[in-house]
């Protein structure tokens, strides 16, 4: 799988020995509250799964998932990916540990997942869903260009409660 370098990180498989890494920056309240399919607490247990999951996902022809981890200086400090890859569009998701909000990675690993979608795997749209509550999130959405298309009411079930979700989009131009 392909290695992406932007200035201050890069982007590249999750791979055995970061179960550790994973674990100490993705167990946090707040990462699970903004995502819908973290867990927390977050264990050991996950982290291996996540990983044997990412490693039989880079085996796969014909892929469905494509994930990167977020890797400064050999630590793991988020995830940024691809799902529901279908012919032409995929949804975009990604997690940063809270120690480095607000310094730009998500918004520049972003830009770098969705070239490489339009680039390198003939996407023509990528789209996220975004709790109604996470202005950060949308934020960091509108600064790449993505363009909110609507809000799906009480879209999603999380912690036994429905919530709205803003569907934001980036479609190739032509």
């Amino acid at each position: 799988m392909e290695i992406i370098r932007a200035k201050h990180f890069i982007l590249r498989p999750f791979k055995k020995g970061d179960e550790e890494s994973l674990v100490k920056n993705i167990n946090s309240k707040n990462i699970y509250r903004a995502t819908l399919n973290i867990p927390y607490p977050y264990t050991m247990k996950d982290a291996l799964q996540w990983i044997k999951k990412n490693e039989d996902l880079q085996k796969q022809t014909s892929r469905t998932s494509i994930n990167f981890a977020i890797d400064i200086k050999g630590d793991i400090v988020g995830g940024i990916g691809l799902s529901y890859i279908e012919s032409y569009k995929a949804e975009i998701g990604y997690w940063l540990t809270e120690s480095y909000w607000g310094k730009g990675i998500v918004t520049k690993a972003i830009g770098k997942i969705t070239q490489f979608g339009f680039e390198h795997l003939g996407l023509k749209r990528i789209y996220a869903d975004v709790f109604s509550f996470n202005k950060a999130s949308m934020r960091v959405l509108e600064k790449n260009d993505y363009q909110l298309e609507g809000i799906l009411r009480k879209n999603v079930l999380k912690d036994d409660r429905l919530l709205d979700e803003y569907l934001y989009a980036k479609i190739v131009k032509g």
